[in-house]
């Protein structure tokens, strides 16, 4: 998320495909790639991933959760394929016990799959080590919890750049200060989030921006809101999204919060069905 980065038009796409072909002399691949490098379309994609191969941020693929054994096997997630693009907003919807809470706790690192992948980047985050897991999560994925999960004791600053200041790093005070200015905080840095009064969902958005994650998961997060506020989590998202071409992953079983997403999967039995 270190800049802004429109999808690529149809020039673009012309040469990344001559670009992969294998009818390009040695000297167009050469061209070609420096075309592609100048584009400043091309920047984040080379930011995230080292080079040209895929123009998706995420991909899931073929990916299993099963639960007990023979008669009492529960297919959670049943070889489910998904791909997902830098700086789009996705809503997941389904029933309880559809599979969408157990795909976004595949997704963030939190559950461990049966088999299959999950790519972020060019990372296969099943593979890594616990360690490494949790370092690459802090880094790379945002979390937006229903319940917000604000730290008391820790004013609003505090509580924005406490996974930052947890991973050794020191917060982008910059970026930092203009997340803050965009969701309207700039009046309530130094309070508590007990003196909020309902305020508390800006600052769960400030936090999963400020760390400039790959990717941000919203697990339900206007499930415990009246209608007003959620209408205001969902605006934060949309603008989130639009503003920082951010990756939001949002699940929700409301079919009508999930069409302010710029696209909407529909899952069903561990698998997606629309």
């Amino acid at each position: 998320m270190k800049g802004s980065s429109p999808p690529l038009d149809c020039r673009l796409r012309s040469n990344y495909a001559l670009w992969k072909s294998k009818n390009a002399t040695a000297i167009e691949k050469i061209l070609l790639k420096n075309i592609l490098k100048a584009s400043e379309k091309m920047t984040l994609y080379f930011h995230f991933t080292g080079g040209i191969d895929d123009m998706s941020i995420l991909k899931v693929k073929q990916l299993k959760k099963y639960y007990g054994s023979e008669e009492n096997l529960t297919k959670a997630l049943d070889g489910l394929d998904l791909s997902i693009e830098k700086g789009e907003f996705v809503a997941i919807v389904g029933a309880s016990g559809s599979g969408k809470s157990t795909l976004l706790n595949m997704i963030g690192g939190l559950d461990v799959p049966t088999s299959g992948k999950v790519v972020i980047g060019n990372k296969e985050i099943e593979k890594m080590k616990p360690d490494e897991l949790t370092v690459f999560r802090r880094k790379n994925i945002g979390f937006i919890f229903q319940n917000y999960n604000l730290i008391p004791v820790l004013n609003v600053l505090e509580n924005i750049t406490l996974p930052i200041e947890l991973d050794g790093r020191a917060p982008d005070k910059k970026f930092v200060k203009e997340i803050i200015e965009m969701l309207g905080l700039k009046e309530k840095v130094y309070k508590m989030p007990s003196q909020l009064s309902g305020g508390q969902q800006r600052v769960a958005v400030a936090r999963a921006l400020a760390s400039k994650p790959e990717i941000i998961l919203a697990d339900e997060p206007t499930g415990n809101l009246d209608s007003e506020t959620s209408e205001e989590v969902l605006e934060l998202l949309q603008k989130t999204s639009r503003h920082y071409n951010q990756t939001i992953v949002m699940i929700t079983h409301d079919p009508h919060i999930a069409a302010r997403a710029d696209r909407m999967i529909k899952i069903g039995d561990g698998k997606i069905i629309a």
